[in-house]
């Protein structure tokens, strides 16, 4: 008699991807001939500045070697110039480069967080969180936010409801990913004074602070004042540099003991990656005109994609703030089925979109089914096109509701 053998538990109860799971019925509409505009997945098509393509070209040494597990010296003083050039208080000291962002996000809960701990995220929120929580038997909790508000924050009695003896850290976005909104002074201000009455971190993902949009200012969570031993910052080159492929990415705290940990993470993986590294190093030539250029582009296809969802009949959305996404509520049974439907079932002219469900996106168990996150990754005369298969597949759906 052969035995069976079992996964683990945590295997067994990790999400799939709301931004990735429908990319097999993406391919099978494209090998059918059909134009699949894809919405699902923040994947800048913006140049790379030209500045760290050159670099990338110019590498010419023998072979590629392990670097410093904490990342290059280099990489280390341009990452220190950069935030200080921001008016960010950081030292060279207080930064760790990670393999992107996704490994700063789970080499910080680690860090923070045992098994059976907590950590607090405002729903919908980036759906890797909970895959990172997940693998390391860390609860998420949800406490969620209103698309009416353009899910900004509930009130303090809200968030503190959400709090127990197990509660280690919150966990922001903001600008967020993927509701697009950027969270205000007082808002910020609002979270410093829990996580110091109650002695927790704030976990700040800042991947998008650059994306703000009809003059907004984002500010960092490393502001906050009194703080200075609990917020942590993870970064990341890929949204800003259109360099998603590098995996460049970093943490940012001035707690040393968090640093020591996270130190002792990287050393179990040796190092991040050294020729991306090496391409970064560019982004200390990149002029301040190329992310200028790069805002504006976003703005309009910003404005491009609310225009054309504002328009449809039964859709609902508030304008996006920062960012390049939007959440919007569907006039759908299940986002889900309709995006299985936009692959296998519709096209207008030979044309279809893909988006990413939002179900995903929430831990609360029903929220969600009738919204669904579009990147406006695209350029704007694509974009058009996209929405006008987008509002025809609504009419089209026999899910309508």
């Amino acid at each position: 008699m052969t035995l069976a053998v079992n996964l683990s538990s945590r295997a067994a109860g990790m999400p799939s991807s709301p931004i990735r799971r429908l990319a097999p019925l993406a391919s099978a509409a494209r090998a059918a001939g059909k134009t699949v505009y894809g919405l699902n997945i923040g994947q800048p098509d913006i140049p790379t500045p030209r500045e760290v393509l050159d670099r990338l070209r110019s590498f010419r040494q023998d072979n590629v070697p392990y670097g410093p597990s904490e990342g290059l010296p280099e990489m280390l003083d341009v990452l220190h110039a950069y935030y200080r050039g921001l008016g960010l208080d950081v030292e060279r000291s207080h930064l760790f480069v990670t393999t992107g962002g996704s490994e700063a996000i789970l080499f910080v809960l680690a860090s923070v967080s045992d098994p059976g701990d907590e950590v607090l995220a405002f729903e919908p929120f980036y759906t890797n969180y909970a895959g990172f929580s997940g693998l390391l038997g860390v609860r998420l909790v949800p406490v969620t936010t209103d698309p009416s508000t353009g899910y900004h924050l509930p009130p303090r009695a809200v968030i503190e409801a959400r709090l127990s003896e197990r509660t280690r850290a919150i966990l922001i976005c903001s600008p967020n990913n993927p509701t697009g909104t950027v969270y205000t002074a007082e808002e910020l201000d609002l979270l410093a004074d829990i996580c110091r009455d109650r002695g927790l971190f704030l976990i700040a993902d800042e991947v998008y602070r650059e994306f703000t949009y009809d003059g907004r200012a984002h500010r960092s969570a490393l502001s906050l004042p009194g703080l200075d031993d609990r917020v942590v910052v993870v970064d990341s080159l890929s949204k800003r540099l259109s360099v998603c492929g590098i995996r460049v990415g970093c943490i940012v705290t001035r707690n040393r003991d968090l640093l020591s940990a996270v130190l002792r993470c990287g050393q179990a993986r040796l190092c991040p990656p050294t020729l991306g590294q090496y391409a970064a190093l560019a982004m200390a030539d990149v002029p301040a005109s190329y992310m200028q250029r790069v805002v504006r582009e976003y703005q309009a296809r910003r404005d491009t994609i609310f225009e054309a969802l504002t328009s449809t009949p039964g859709v609902a959305l508030r304008r996006p703030e920062g960012a390049f996404y939007v959440c919007a509520c569907l006039p759908v049974d299940d986002a889900a089925r309709f995006a299985e439907f936009l692959l296998q079932d519709f096209d207008l002219n030979g044309e279809t979109v893909m988006i990413a469900p939002a179900d995903g996106f929430y831990a609360t168990p029903g929220l969600g089914r009738h919204e669904a996150r579009l990147a406006y990754v695209l350029e704007v005369e694509a974009l058009h096109r996209a929405m006008r298969a987008f509002s025809a597949a609504l009419q089209a759906y026999p899910g309508r509701t």
